[in-house]
């Protein structure tokens, strides 16, 4: 799977955890020169508290695009410290 923001490819993995529709990619699968770190969080019931990363890509920024749970809960421990995307974010094959 690729995730693609403003024409660059900004991970790429071939294992990929599906939760919910949202691909989660692992940690050293991002390429991390795109990602900077935010100041939001939100709450999920079941997975734990996110923390976010803004991409910043060509010249452009998408705040609050991707985001990961640092310390997840027992019942997501599989996804922790992978992260997924949103906000125009395109993730295929």
């Amino acid at each position: 799977m690729k995730a693609i923001w403003n024409n660059e490819i900004i991970a790429e993995s071939n294992d990929t955890i599906v939760i919910e529709g949202n691909h989660y990619f692992p940690a050293d699968s991002i390429k991390k020169e795109y990602y900077k770190p935010s100041e939001t969080h939100t709450v999920c019931h079941w997975k734990g508290t996110a923390s976010y990363y803004s991409l910043e890509v060509n010249g452009a920024t998408n705040a609050d695009a991707a985001w990961y749970y640092p310390v997840a809960s027992q019942m997501a421990k599989s996804i922790e410290g992978y992260v997924a995307f949103w906000k125009g974010v395109q993730v295929t094959d």
